[in-house]
């Protein structure tokens, strides 16, 4: 089916058209998700691209050099860290750890805070006086030191710390999806579905829903970036990840001890962390643009 045409006889593209222009011609959006999708491609294809197992130890080989320094070899191009590890395939599966946490930890608190902000927009009164009640509640907790409190009482393990990192971010859906759902409630599409007896379950999910995904998608990158950078810490701390699991705040520090004559046990994990970050960053601040140019300045 051809696509319609305007008044002049051009055609006229559909929403969906020019969000996919406005992609191809964004260059932070592009370069965000190039580097996103090596990431993600690293972490899923861990075992096939890893030169060896992240855990295996050789106390004969330990805390051997980089190929850029006197001594190392391109068995390990990275060296080897205290225990004999290859410290390229602990970096590789490191990756894994970091974005299925982050992503995870975004996804549960994205359907939490959007659930709760959809609620109180919608209805507004006491509903949204409750909602609010509950958000001030939470911004009031300082949420590192809460999330080192849950996670030193409750443990460390995979599900355990992205219900903990969860718990940290959902206020930020519901805040920017309250303010969107009060928006839009009195507007026209709206008003026509409860005017055809639409019911209020339509109304939020199949009416409102859809024109607030653009805004949960961007918050919901930039929380995935926060949520790393906060499991990088925690595993710093020794509260995270669990060793001998790579995982990158793990990482750097146990090479913290050695950061005077092996710099790279740190600055690799890193910036590997700096790099997924700011990719992140790039790939949200970038679909913002293309899902709102009327916003950009």
């Amino acid at each position: 089916m051809a696509n319609p045409s305007d008044r002049a006889g051009n055609p006229t593209l559909s929403p969906r058209q020019l969000m996919v222009m406005r992609a191809v011609g964004h260059r932070g959006f592009i370069i965000g998700a190039f580097v996103t999708a090596l990431y993600v491609f690293m972490a899923v294809a861990a075992p096939l691209i890893a030169p060896f197992d992240p855990l295996d130890q050789n106390l004969l080989a330990k805390l051997a050099p980089p190929v850029w320094q006197d001594g190392g070899s391109w068995q390990h191009p990275l060296g080897t860290d205290s225990v004999g590890r290859d410290y390229l395939s602990r970096l590789i599966f490191g990756a894994r750890i970091s974005i299925m946490i982050g992503f995870f930890a975004a996804l549960v608190s994205a359907i939490v805070g959007t659930s709760i902000g959809l609620l109180g927009g919608y209805f507004g009164g006491r509903v949204d006086a409750v909602v609010m009640y509950i958000v001030n509640v939470k911004l009031a907790m300082p949420g590192l030191l809460v999330a080192l409190a849950l996670v030193s009482a409750f443990g460390s393990s995979f599900v355990t710390l992205v219900i903990i990192l969860s718990l940290l971010f959902w206020d930020r859906y519901a805040i920017v999806v309250r303010t969107l759902s009060q928006q839009f409630r009195n507007q026209d599409f709206v008003l026509a579905a409860r005017a055809a007896g639409a019911s209020t379950a339509r109304i939020l999910f199949r009416e409102l829903l859809p024109n607030l995904m653009n805004a949960v998608i961007v918050v919901l990158t930039l929380e995935m970036a926060l949520a790393i950078v906060i499991e990088a810490a925690l595993s710093f701390l020794g509260l995270g990840v669990r060793p001998p699991n790579p995982s990158w705040g793990l990482m750097i520090s146990e090479g913290r001890q050695y950061m005077f004559f092996r710099p790279h046990l740190v600055i690799a994990p890193g910036v590997a962390i700096l790099g997924l970050v700011i990719a992140i960053n790039v790939l949200g601040d970038g679909f913002r643009d293309i899902a709102a140019p009327e916003d950009r300045r």
